[in-house]
């Protein structure tokens, strides 16, 4: 990696800001926020079943919708150019042979590779408890919302993770199987209407042990 890029994913790291308030007048074109998601939806996941799903809330009805669901973060709904609901499929696996036969037409793996993955990985996920599928999902939409926070920086925008809102409530609101998708967070997102400001963070000797 060349300095010019280090120095500008340096930016994009350590630059960005939970913002809470919002440019109103700023819209994010469908067609960019996809591209947005289909960056972030790079990140990586267990066995690559790509467990996230999106709800993008960017019309009037949805915030509308939204609004009582999250009441202690109404500028973030209001000001934003979208909330984006991040959830996870409990039934991800239905994509596994989509997923990795896809893989075989693009050439990115040999069929036998995938022929000895699928039912490996289906007999693993079987034997799996709803809570360990959880478990291991969530780590997944973790990585996956972290990765959208900072794609929609280098996009130039800005955003902020909520978690406080209605969970019990929001799949079924967005007509969603709440049985199927779990709720990890809320991420909203714009262009700040002021800087925010920093925060401190523990210091790396503080967090880490050497062995």
């Amino acid at each position: 990696m060349n300095k010019t890029a280090i120095n500008d994913f340096n930016e994009i790291v350590t630059g960005r800001r939970s913002i809470r308030n919002y440019n109103p007048d700023v819209k994010i074109s469908r067609e960019e926020m996809a591209e947005i998601l289909e960056e972030a939806a790079l990140a990586p996941s267990s066995v690559n079943l790509q467990p996230w799903r999106f709800v993008v809330i960017d019309s009037k009805e949805g915030k509308e919708t939204l609004a009582p669901l999250a009441k202690f973060n109404q500028r973030q709904v209001q000001t934003s150019a979208a909330v984006i609901a991040v959830f996870v499929d409990m039934k991800s696996e239905e994509y596994i042979e989509t997923i990795y036969n896809t893989a075989v037409e693009k050439g990115y793996m040999p069929a036998e590779v995938r022929d000895q993955q699928v039912p490996a990985i289906k007999g693993l996920v079987e034997g799996m408890s709803f809570e360990q599928k959880k478990e291991m999902n969530l780590i997944d939409a973790g990585l996956v919302s972290m990765q959208l926070m900072l794609v929609a920086r280098a996009h130039g925008y800005d955003t902020n993770p909520i978690g406080g809102y209605e969970k019990d409530r929001i799949a079924k609101a967005f007509n969603l199987d709440k049985e199927r998708y779990y709720p990890v967070m809320l991420i909203s997102i714009g262009k700040a209407a002021d800087q925010g400001y920093k925060s401190v963070r523990l210091p790396v000797d503080t967090i880490t042990e050497w062995k």
